[in-house]
């Protein structure tokens, strides 16, 4: 009985740390929009608001930006997710792959508005092939972020039979980050060239990235998964007391 409350806890112990990095990953990909812009009107900060977030390489703030997207990137890359036979739903590579994609989004810059600027990045080249490596980094990673939310984190209830889903249910809250990703990547090239509205990149990345911290917020139980919340979202009603199995 004392190897099974140990293997218990150890099992335990594993989905809290999982859901506590998904959490981590969920906070930062939805703060960091929020707090670029709310730091923009703060005159102490002598800095405007940009007219993308990758923009804010070039001022100030640059730390907030790189430091945020690192950290996801590393999050991402720890963050040991199930194996699959279809790449499209191997969680652990689709990680990794993304965890790259957003270290490369932080440390290889867009093109400035100053020419002059790129001589105090880490990459002190004007080329601007460099810019539209940057471009491709986020178009993937966002792409990833889209894969994981439809594909992966939607295999756990996949094929569930039981009680009749709520609209809550977590495989519909992933599905719509998933395809809100997708849609409003998509309206950042278009937005450009149609000029829809000042800050349209801005807009659009800042509504990709909510998309994709909800989603990861979901799938780390932020809400928590007890009572209703349990049965609307996660279909469980969680009779366990998991904080008792760790005190006995």
């Amino acid at each position: 009985m004392k190897t099974d409350n140990k293997e218990i806890k150890i099992e335990s112990y594993h989905i809290f740390t999982y859901r506590r990095i998904r959490r981590a990953i969920g906070y930062l990909g939805i703060s960091l929009p929020i707090l670029l812009l709310c730091l923009s009107f703060i005159a102490f900060f002598q800095t405007p608001v940009q007219p993308s977030i990758s923009h804010y390489y070039y001022t100030n703030l640059r730390e907030i930006f790189t430091g945020t997207l690192c950290a996801v990137g590393l999050f991402l890359i720890c963050y040991k997710g199930h194996g699959n036979v279809s790449i499209w739903k191997n969680d652990n590579l689709l990680t990794n792959i993304a965890g790259i994609m957003a270290l490369g989004v932080a440390l290889v810059p867009t093109n400035p508005e100053i020419k002059l600027d790129k001589t105090y990045t880490l990459i002190p080249f004007t080329e601007r092939w460099i810019g539209w490596c940057h471009y491709g980094f986020a178009a993937l990673l966002f792409l990833l972020f889209a894969l994981q939310a439809i594909n992966v984190f939607t295999i756990g209830q996949e094929n569930e039979t039981r009680d009749p889903k709520s609209i809550l249910n977590e495989n519909n809250i992933y599905r719509f980050c998933g395809y809100s990703i997708l849609f409003f990547i998509i309206m950042v090239p278009v937005s450009e060239q149609l000029k829809l509205f000042p800050y349209s990149t801005l807009v659009f990345e800042s509504l990709s990235l909510f998309a994709f911290g909800i989603a990861w917020l979901i799938k780390g139980r932020a809400l928590g998964d007890k009572g209703v919340i349990g049965k609307k979202l996660y279909q469980e009603s969680n009779i366990i007391d998991t904080e008792k199995v760790f005190e006995e």
